[in-house]
């Protein structure tokens, strides 16, 4: 049995985790490269110690662990730190979801998703036999931003920094409108497959 492996990206505050949690609850493993990144960057782990080493021990709270405000802080507005952070973290989770899409294709798994959302500007998309973009409208987008508790600043300053919702919905084999209901998402998904 050949493993199909799906990529799955969008823009932030798309839902691509909502989308994700539709998947896992139809059976299909799911692996999420912004959890993965939260693992690589644990205390004791090598790209903690070169991200204090690249930016300070400011960015590190009192448990010792990464403060992720402050990092984002200082990388959204700022390509050049963006990038070295970038340059740390990408290839391990790179590595690290490459290694459970190995996995499925060992244990025979017939369908898998990696959710990735910056797959496209890492250059990601050859990895994968399908790519699925999950997208909104921009005041959808920002609304549900706004109610992460992040200011117009930082939604502006974070959207900056991805490729424009658009150019991922012209790459994508698939794209996912979420404007409407859970149904209308499910359904989607269920046509695709």
């Amino acid at each position: 049995m050949t493993t199909t492996v799906y990529g799955l990206t969008g823009g932030m505050g798309m839902g691509k985790t909502t989308v994700a949690r539709i998947f896992e609850k139809k059976g299909t493993p799911v692996v999420d490269s912004d959890k993965l990144a939260r693992q690589v960057v644990e205390p004791g782990q090598p790209a903690l110690a070169e991200i204090i080493d690249q930016f300070g021990d400011g960015i590190i709270d009192p448990q010792g662990r990464l403060d992720r405000a402050k990092m984002a802080q200082q990388v959204f507005g700022d390509d050049i730190a963006r990038e070295q952070l970038e340059t740390i973290i990408h290839p391990r989770v790179r590595a690290r979801w490459q290694g459970k899409i190995s996995e499925w294709r060992k244990q025979q798994v017939c369908l898998g998703v990696v959710v990735i959302p910056l797959l496209f500007e890492v250059e990601a998309q050859n990895q994968f036999d399908v790519v699925l973009c999950v997208a909104c409208s921009a005041s959808t987008q920002r609304e549900r931003l706004r109610q992460r508790k992040w200011d117009e600043e930082q939604i502006s300053a974070r959207i900056a920094s991805q490729m424009d919702i658009a150019d991922k919905m012209k790459l994508a084999d698939h794209v996912l409108w979420n404007e409407g209901d859970m149904d209308l998402l499910r359904d989607q998904i269920n046509r695709i497959f």
